[in-house]
């Protein structure tokens, strides 16, 4: 089995492979101050609690692929993996990893690794031309051409930092439960700020996706648009530009990252 780790600014999702198929998942806090000791005792833990694995990562994980945009939590998993699981092959995604998608940007290096696997990811499952849609701590937009190529993207605030913005700089308001209002037209403070977020959101999604559609090819309607990411969820019925959801497209992206430069090296 494979164990993919893919680190956020806010959570870490965690997922097994057998073969193609996730048969776990996890999800946990990013904690920047975790130091390779501590990551290795989670990791141990998590692993333990399923009935497919042994009592070591290693009786069943025979390869792990990880990707990071947090600099010091990879640079501690990179110490994981040399440390506690240095007999298990190991593909963590920087510069110099092979993973097949051309990145048409000023200065390639400065795209985060998640979006270029999430664009691997989509062209693999999607075909292009496709828009992913990341619901993280940012919501980010990432254009792939017909071609499999990263031709670049958008980045905007997320859904949560919006709602703590809210809460920090209103003076008569404060941080709310993400969830759905019943109407557009909030009837309490509560619920027109539920509405903003939910509908403001799914309304930037849909302008921003067509913009960038008619930008990316000459036919807007070829071009499939791929919601993941944790608070995808929440606007997926509302915005009416997403075709697909794929809760797990990075992890699946590690997947295949692995196999290009592990299995079939």
């Amino acid at each position: 089995m494979l164990l993919t780790i893919d680190v956020g600014n806010t959570h870490t999702v965690l997922g097994l492979f057998d073969g193609d198929d996730i048969v776990e998942h996890w999800r946990i806090s990013t904690d920047a101050r975790r130091t390779a000791d501590e990551l290795a005792v989670l990791l141990q833990g998590l692993m333990g609690m399923h009935p497919l694995l042994g009592e070591e990562l290693g009786d069943n994980v025979e390869g792990i692929a990880i990707c990071s945009t947090v600099p010091s939590v990879l640079h501690e998993l990179r110490e994981v993996t040399r440390r506690y699981y240095g007999d298990i092959p190991a593909v963590l995604v920087e510069p110099g990893v092979k993973t097949g998608v051309p990145i048409l940007m000023d200065n390639p290096k400065e795209v985060g690794a998640d979006r270029i696997i999430n664009a691997l990811a989509a062209v693999e499952l999607y075909g292009g031309p496709c828009v992913v849609v990341d619901f993280g701590t940012a919501t980010t937009f990432d254009a792939v051409s017909a071609r499999g190529e990263y031709v670049g993207g958008v980045i905007a605030p997320g859904i949560e930092i919006s709602v703590d913005a809210l809460g920090v700089k209103g003076a008569q308001l404060r941080k709310i439960e993400l969830a759905r209002p019943r109407s557009v037209i909030g009837k309490n403070t509560v619920e027109a700020m539920q509405s903003g977020i939910l509908y403001g959101f799914a309304g930037q999604v849909d302008g921003v996706v067509d913009r960038i559609a008619r930008e990316l090819t000459d036919d807007p309607d070829d071009v499939t648009v791929i919601a993941t990411g944790g608070l995808a969820p929440m606007v997926l019925g509302e915005a009416g530009a997403i075709d697909e959801h794929e809760p797990w497209l990075t992890l699946i992206g590690l997947r295949l990252v692995y196999e290009r430069n592990v299995s079939r090296s």
